[in-house]
């Protein structure tokens, strides 16, 4: 993307967020916290462990990373989820930070992790770039992303609705490809470029649990940035009709406890080596 395409991406998502931060917790919380132990782990967040959470929403990856005995600081571009943060987990430390920029010196960290958040930055590769060069040698980075549709059933219904019966093509800001890190072979090379080894790739199961089939809609539609945008610049017609389709569409998944949709992660780690020999220095696009 040329930079006033990112930079209207990047004011895009962080209005977004700004909007969604209350949201977030209700909608999504209960799907995204099933990721955090694998993560966690993949990092070897334990004792004594400086790490820093990225992009790090209402604060559930700080907070369980404090729990384990880590050192830990969480950072977002979001002032409204920084206050969620805070309020929610106030013996942890939060701060405004931009993914893309980070505001510590070089190798100030054991381990960086990131969950969902790589898919809402509008260079993800400067990112990568940047937890590269705040943890120190053999410090670990882990990111987690949703799988592609079908196996993501909650972004299935929602995006065959849409294609059903609204427009696909509405007017967004130009972001990167939502399931670009949905790839193995991408994720293992962008790393790579950045000058990580030993790149791990794991898919995690994880079951979003909805009380009725308009939860899935509502929460696309108030808690979401891209798919939110996606639906609510449809005519009110076709809104009518998607989110029927929707709810439609999350109902067959029903089981005697309630909704239960496949939203599978994807878990990618690895590892920045000991020395560093003969990397180039990083140019963002």
């Amino acid at each position: 993307m040329a930079i006033n395409k990112r930079n209207l991406f990047h004011e895009f998502e962080l209005e977004g967020w700004q909007r969604a931060a209350e949201q977030y917790g209700p909608g999504f919380g209960g799907v995204t916290v099933q990721a955090i132990g694998p993560l966690l782990d993949s990092v070897g967040a334990a004792q004594g462990i400086r790490l820093l959470d990225v992009a790090c929403g209402p604060g559930y990856v700080a907070s369980s990373a404090a729990k384990r005995g880590c050192s830990v600081v969480g950072i977002d571009f979001s002032s409204s989820m920084i206050d969620l943060a805070r309020e929610n987990y106030p013996g942890v430390e939060f701060r405004v930070g931009d993914a893309e920029n980070l505001d510590f010196p070089d190798g100030s960290f054991d381990a960086v992790a990131m969950n969902f958040g790589m898919l809402h930055l509008a260079d993800p590769d400067q990112a990568i770039h940047e937890a590269w060069r705040v943890l120190r040698p053999g410090g670990q980075f882990a990111f987690t992303v949703w799988e592609a549709p079908p196996k993501t059933a909650g972004f299935a219904i929602v995006l065959d609705a849409v294609g059903l019966h609204g427009n696909m093509q509405v007017s967004l800001p130009e972001g990167p490809p939502f399931f670009r890190f949905s790839d193995a072979a991408e994720s293992k090379r962008a790393l790579a470029e950045a000058g990580f080894t030993g790149v791990q790739v794991a898919t995690i199961p994880q079951t979003w649990r909805l009380e009725s089939g308009d939860a899935l809609f509502t929460t696309m539609r108030h808690a979401a940035v891209r798919t939110a945008a996606l639906l609510n610049r449809q005519t009110p017609e076709a809104l009518r009709n998607i989110q029927q389709e929707i709810s439609a569409g999350a109902e067959r998944f029903r089981k005697p406890a309630g909704i239960e949709l496949p939203m599978p992660a994807v878990l990618i780690s690895a590892v920045k080596p000991s020395l560093d020999v003969g990397r180039e220095p990083f140019q963002s696009k």
